[in-house]
């Protein structure tokens, strides 16, 4: 009797999305899980392990026991930065600030390390594009110089953290991760295997010391935050960090916040002499004039909870060419478009044959809907060459029927008009509380809008032109057909019909 022999099944291969970290049994194009192309790798076996029970680090405890007391947020000296962090540093807190070259990030960071440290609160910043001079030459411009603040150039995992072992800060400032490389990996710095590692061996140290630390991140030509997705999910607090760069100002988003809410913006200036927190940005975003001019109108948008009174022009001239020129700075190409078309169909403004250059002032970007009414405002004030009352402002989105509807917040909105010296206001209908000493008129369409504004001159008629045979015999058949009795098909009942301007039916 042959004897029987007993054969191992071969380890089947695993692969692993590069992007996500999704684990997949066979290979394909396209990961399942985050729908990134070509980035599922072969990795080897998955080996199949039972774990047992081992000691734990601390018994549980009901969360009423827990103290809170060694979470609570440490100010970073910044006020705009700690509304956006939700009240400052939280300790053990990993935040990645993110934005694109030449926004700010590294001066922002540099003069945060500063005002953060202290005898009690040592920061260490760490520097992977730069050297140790050329940080220093601008902590000299900023004037962000302490002597709590350690400086380090390294691009070495284990030298980073020996620094922190040697330096034991309350505050690391990586810049940035995608420079940072471990010994033990393959792979050039800033490719997702490095960038993972990197983020998971500073979280890990950042949770087990109690240390706060600001991570640096690149961005891709897309605006999407660079390495693997999986970095976003594992840090604390993600913060967007936006600006022109040839504008003065920048904005803090919170994409992600574990410690406060993701609603609240701030504001930073830019100059040469570095990068200071903005408390009331509106006067940055309009215009000083002696008398008004036409084609300017004024809004308060919303920037999470802020409001902000921004300025926005439009430009009207002949068109020198067939098709006439819509440009746009600052606003939406697709919403412009409507509302032009709004203002054309039920507000009686001729666009058909002007070049429009529309814009917002400061460089300040206005994409909610509540601008809408203003825009529409300044086309016709630059139409009919009226300049618009300088102490007005305009607040509502326009539907393509012409009713100007509602949007969040107008009470604060025109709360923070009334502070700065605006006496009035077109807003949509049942507004709410109105600021003592504010006249609101509250208008349901464009039309009304347009009526509202003292000094607009009327549209003028148009001109009669003469009348062929041809027209006159079409008139007097229109003329039969409605005293005629009424037609059995509709093709019949539509005949006579002829639209009807909308300011003759009033």
């Amino acid at each position: 009797m042959a004897a029987r022999t007993k054969t191992t099944a071969k380890p089947r291969p695993s692969y692993r999305c590069t992007e996500c970290g999704a684990q997949l049994l066979k290979w394909v194009g396209r990961c399942s899980e985050c729908n990134a192309w070509g980035t599922v790798e072969e990795y080897g076996a998955v080996p199949i392990r039972t774990t047992a029970a081992g000691p734990v680090s601390a018994p549980a405890k009901p969360i009423g026991q827990v103290d809170g007391q060694v979470a609570t947020a440490r100010s970073t000296g910044v006020p705009e930065l700690d509304r956006v962090l939700g009240g400052g540093l939280v300790p053990g807190a990993v935040v990645l600030l993110a934005g694109e070259p030449g926004v700010g990030k590294s001066t922002l960071l540099l003069d945060v390390a500063a005002k953060a440290a202290g005898e009690r609160h040592r920061t260490l910043y760490v520097t992977g594009e730069e050297s140790a001079g050329q940080v220093r030459l601008r902590a000299d411009r900023i004037n962000a110089l302490s002597d709590h603040l350690y400086l380090a150039a390294e691009q070495d995992l284990g030298a980073v953290l020996g620094h922190i072992d040697a330096v034991n800060p309350g505050l690391l400032i990586l810049d940035s991760v995608q420079t940072i490389a471990s010994a033990e990996l393959d792979g050039a710095p800033g490719g997702p295997a490095q960038v993972r590692e990197v983020a998971g061996a500073l979280i890990r140290v950042s949770k087990e010391r109690g240390m706060a630390t600001l991570l640096v991140g690149h961005v891709t030509k897309d605006g999407q935050i660079a390495g693997p997705r999986l970095l976003e999910h594992l840090v604390d607090v993600v913060l967007s960090f936006e600006g022109d760069r040839h504008a003065r100002l920048r904005l803090i988003r919170g994409v992600k916040n574990r410690y406060g809410a993701t609603d609240e913006v701030g504001c930073f200036e830019l100059h040469d002499e570095g990068i200071v927190g903005l408390a009331d940005p509106s006067g940055l975003f309009l215009t000083r004039r002696d008398k008004p001019v036409p084609g300017t109108c004024l809004t308060v948008t919303l920037e999470g909870k802020r409001p902000l009174v921004a300025e926005v022009q439009a430009l009207m001239v002949d068109s020198q060419i067939p098709s006439p020129r819509r440009t746009t700075s600052g606003l939406e190409s697709p919403r412009i478009a409507m509302i032009l078309a709004v203002v054309e169909r039920h507000g009686g403004v001729k666009l058909g044959k002007q070049d429009i250059y529309t814009a917002t002032v400061g460089g300040v970007k206005l994409t909610e809907p509540s601008a809408d009414l203003a825009i529409a405002l300044a086309v016709a004030s630059s139409s009919t060459d009226t300049p618009l009352p300088s102490n007005l402002v305009a607040i509502g989105e326009v539907g393509l029927a012409g009713e100007v509807r509602r949007v969040t917040g107008v009470q604060r909105r025109l709360a923070e008009a009334h502070r700065l010296g605006f006496t009035h206001a077109l807003v949509p209908p049942d507004p709410g509380k109105v600021p003592a000493g504010m006249k609101v008129v509250e208008v349901a369409d464009i039309g009304e809008a347009l009526r509202a504004i003292p000094g607009r001159r009327p549209r003028s008629k148009p001109r009669q032109e003469a009348v062929t045979p041809a027209q006159q015999g079409a008139q007097a058949l229109a003329r039969a057909r409605a005293q005629a009795p009424v037609a059995a098909h509709p093709e019949e009942l539509m005949a006579g019909w002829e639209p009807v301007d909308s300011d003759e039916l009033g």
